[in-house]
């Protein structure tokens, strides 16, 4: 086991003062993070990685996110500042997983699923390369909108989370299209969290971010579960009373346009069919929410290769009462933590 503890940040104020809090708090783990063969990206592929020859990407990615979403773009300048690294560097922490690209092979890379039956929630796991669950940490960001509570890893400013709205955002990570510079998903779900009031005003503006990269948002509220599924700039958008998403496109179009590898995908459809065949548990049943997120194959297991994906984390998300439940690292051996917006 890797995590040593995973820090609750209460971040409020502006943009920045948001920023330069994140960053004081965990500044050494920043920077030993940075230091580690780059983020550990590294460690990742056959060849060193510098920060220098990355810059040029960094910078279109980071233009597109200043027009998009000013307040983000000032909170990781923010977040440099505070934790004493290269302003670069604390844009390739919100880019890693742009700027390492996609990959066709891929052994897990997060199952999830959401249900309005009954009440709502929204579960997953977070299956991650990198050996990123010494990385986690959750943020309470008070914006000038919305509360929520944010999963992060590594300096990240979003991965997923709930907000006070009602509103909670998962994530699967699909393979299609040509990745250019824009938005990281991540970013965008930090950027819904704290503007969106409804499921709908959530969707809204997943269809409208310029996205760097595809993928697929399970979006839950009170009363309504959909799945925005993201290749380019086009969006599809599922919906039902239960819901549930790996890693290969749902949609009859972009399945035609999927890149997974033949063998990834049959361990996204065991995934899939896994819940499927389980049933989504109630919305208080945290034991059986817990047993499923547990159990291979949607628990995947640690092979001992960094390159390999593996489960990091699992959270359960009901964003009727804003509870979020946590477990940092491999959901079968941690317990849980509660965290609340009430």
């Amino acid at each position: 086991m890797r995590v040593n503890s995973v820090p609750l940040l209460e971040l409020s104020g502006s943009p920045r003062a948001r920023g330069i809090a994140h960053g004081r708090a965990l500044a050494g783990r920043l920077r030993g993070f940075l230091d580690d063969s780059l983020a550990r990206l590294g460690h990742l592929g056959d060849l060193p990685v510098d920060l220098d020859p990355l810059r040029p990407d960094i910078a279109t990615h980071r233009d597109a996110v200043v027009a998009a979403m000013p307040e983000l773009a000032e909170e990781i300048d923010g977040l440099a500042a505070g934790a004493g690294i290269d302003r670069d560097a604390a844009w390739l922490l919100q880019l890693r997983r742009e700027l390492l690209g996609y990959s066709r092979v891929t052994a897990g890379d997060c199952t999830t699923y959401a249900s309005v039956r009954g009440g709502p929630v929204l579960a997953q796991t977070v299956d991650l390369n990198g050996d990123l669950d010494d990385q986690i940490a959750v943020l309470s960001v008070t914006g000038p909108r919305r509360r929520s509570l944010v999963l992060s890893f590594g300096g990240l400013l979003g991965y997923l989370g709930v907000n006070d709205a009602g509103v909670a955002i998962g994530l699967n990570l699909v393979l299609g299209g040509e990745w250019a510079p824009g938005v990281p998903p991540y970013l965008a779900i930090r950027h819904a969290l704290d503007t969106a009031g409804s499921v709908d005003e959530a969707v809204e503006t997943l269809r409208a971010l310029p996205l760097a990269s595809s993928r697929s948002f399970m979006v839950c509220g009170e009363r309504r579960a959909v799945c925005v599924e993201a290749l380019g700039a086009e969006r599809r958008v599922l919906e039902g009373d239960d819901l549930s998403h790996t890693n290969h496109f749902l949609d009859p179009d972009f399945a035609d346009r999927d890149e997974i590898n033949v063998f990834a995908k049959n361990s996204s459809r065991r995934r899939l069919e896994a819940v499927r065949e389980a049933g989504i548990p109630e919305p208080g049943d945290t034991a059986g929410h817990h047993r499923l997120l547990s159990t291979p194959p949607i628990l995947v297991p640690d092979n001992g290769d960094i390159r390999r994906e593996r489960t990091v984390a699992a959270v359960i998300m009901r964003p009727d009462i804003g509870e979020f439940r946590l477990w940092p690292g491999d959901p079968s051996k941690v317990p849980e933590q509660v965290h609340s917006l009430r």
